[in-house]
């Protein structure tokens, strides 16, 4: 029986991942112990009960950006977690760490490392954050999802995604999609979505331009999320709901989709070759921008910035290309040539690989 420490949370970007590998193992290995490492503050505080595995918590401890008061107490508190989860690893004989970023990774990678367990590293961003580049300094299982991203010894094995958009069949499902939306079934449908929180630059750009949107002959299907402020347009055939949780309904129901650009958004468009818009987050280290840019060169995508998504971008660019059956397809076939949907497949031979590296250091950390 194989010991699994998951570490990753605060944010979808890493939770997602991480429950879609824990479902792979289970899968495959019904008898494998998972544990994962969160913090209680992180959205792992609930998605992962919920999803049936237990989580073990430790502080949040973001690093210090400038010397302050915080960056004082920081090391100590650092090392208290540091400890904490090596007696976790020993506690519970763990016999690999994945993580996936975020603030328990780090103490995470460097447990690992002190107790002789070998540590895997998933780095979802094009741009990897500090926890993964520390983490990649100790380990030569790194996989990322997106080729080029600098990081040591980095491994492609694309995201981890969840089942029901891997096993997803458009052309299958559009129908009954469209019909759990209330929309048209042969009308030419886009897809808006700022993710769960909205994107203001996304919602009032697209929104400013409904009645030429519907006027064109297309509907829309407008995501806006729960924190960003949007009034309905009150156009009939433009669709405003402020979340979605059948986003795989969704994807089946459009033609084009408008979005930002997190690495997750991009990978499961690119996998299932969906066109796209990406609008990527101007706040933040810029990341968004390189994960958008393997399918935006292979010519599966557009890149627009927040300033340039105006309503009279909408009618000049968006609309035509809404309208263009051809031009939709070819972007279709491009962006699915450059994208992936098995990696979590790819993700979990990593972490077998490095689980079966290192047996005879297992042996001697454990009587």
């Amino acid at each position: 029986m194989t010991v699994y420490m998951l570490a990753g949370g605060g944010t979808a970007g890493h939770v997602n991942p991480l429950l879609a590998l824990a479902d792979l193992i289970t899968q495959l290995e019904p008898d494998a112990e998972i544990i994962v490492l969160g913090t209680q503050e992180g959205l792992e505080s609930r998605l992962v009960p919920q999803r049936g595995y237990e989580l073990q918590t430790i502080e949040k401890l973001p690093f210090p950006r400038r010397p302050n008061a915080y960056a004082v107490k920081f090391f100590g508190r650092y090392r208290r977690a540091i400890r904490r989860v090596r007696e976790l690893i020993r506690e519970r004989k763990v016999d690999v760490v994945v993580g996936f970023g975020g603030y328990v990774s780090a103490p995470a990678y460097r447990a690992a490392h002190l107790e002789r367990v070998p540590h895997v590293i998933h780095e979802a961003n094009a741009k990897p954050g500090l926890a993964n580049r520390l983490g990649a300094q100790k380990t030569i299982f790194v996989g990322v999802t997106f080729a080029g991203t600098p990081i040591r010894h980095a491994t492609v094995t694309g995201m981890p995604l969840r089942p029901e958009l891997t096993q997803l069949d458009l052309a299958a499902v559009r129908a009954e999609a469209r019909a759990h939306f209330g929309l048209d079934a042969d009308r030419r449908t886009l897809l808006v979505t700022g993710g769960s929180l909205g994107a203001r630059a996304i919602n009032e750009g697209i929104s400013g331009a409904a009645q030429a949107l519907i006027d064109s002959g297309a509907q829309v299907l407008h995501i806006w999320g729960g924190l960003t402020e949007m009034q309905d347009p009150g156009v009939a055939g433009y669709h405003v709901i402020s979340y979605c949780d059948r986003m795989d309904l969704a994807f089946a129901a459009c033609d084009l989709v408008v979005s930002r650009a997190g690495s997750t958004t991009v990978s499961e468009l690119s996998g299932l070759g969906i066109p796209a818009i990406f609008v990527p987050y101007a706040v933040g280290n810029g990341e968004q921008r390189f994960n958008a840019a393997g399918v935006v060169r292979a010519g599966g995508a557009l890149l627009v910035e927040d300033a340039e998504l105006t309503p009279d971008w909408v009618t000049q660019h968006l609309i035509p290309l809404l309208a263009d059956e051809q031009r939709l397809a070819q972007m279709a076939a491009q962006s699915k040539a450059v994208g992936s949907l098995d990696g979590t497949e790819r993700l979990y031979d990593l972490v077998r690989a490095a689980r079966d590296a290192m047996p005879m250091k297992r042996a001697t950390r454990r009587p």
